[in-house]
């Protein structure tokens, strides 16, 4: 491929927004909840915990209820999860990957939708889904008017 001065335009174009992207609030945002979580000694413990004791699940997923450690390991890894989704700082940390992902699919549309009203953006959000170009992912059986 050919460097041309409107792919040298488009890259730079493509700078700016990876700029604007960094520097929003949803980053910083993702950032702090990210440092919060991690910075906390005993939350990270937890999380080394739960992610030991997934490895453990796995293995008992491939037996099934015949493993002998069935029911302790999924009690266990049931009470683990809730425990980290039920703290403050998982929660919001989750929260702020939300935020970040609804606006790289938003800033997704947007340039899919520059390029061509018919390019299919796979999104996160079933709300911003809507905004594509036929909304329903095609499982309409032919329902809809896109030429999917």
């Amino acid at each position: 491929m050919m460097m041309t001065s409107e792919w040298a335009q488009i890259l730079d174009e493509v700078d700016g927004l990876s700029k604007m992207i960094r520097s929003s609030e949803e980053i910083a945002t993702l950032q702090l909840a990210y440092n919060n979580v991690y910075s906390d000694v005993e939350l990270v413990e937890e999380i080394s915990s739960f992610q030991r004791m997934k490895e453990q699940y796995e293995d008992v997923q491939r037996f099934g209820k015949y493993h002998p450690d069935y029911q302790t390991i999924m009690k266990s890894i049931r009470l683990q999860k809730r425990k980290l989704d039920l703290n403050d700082k998982i929660a919001a940390l989750k929260v702020a990957e939300n935020d970040y992902q609804d606006l790289l699919d938003e800033i997704s549309l947007l340039i899919g939708k520059t390029v061509s009203e018919a390019v299919k953006v796979p999104v996160s959000n079933p709300f911003l889904s809507a905004a594509s170009s036929c909304g329903t992912g095609c499982g309409t059986g032919g329902g809809c008017s896109c030429s999917a």
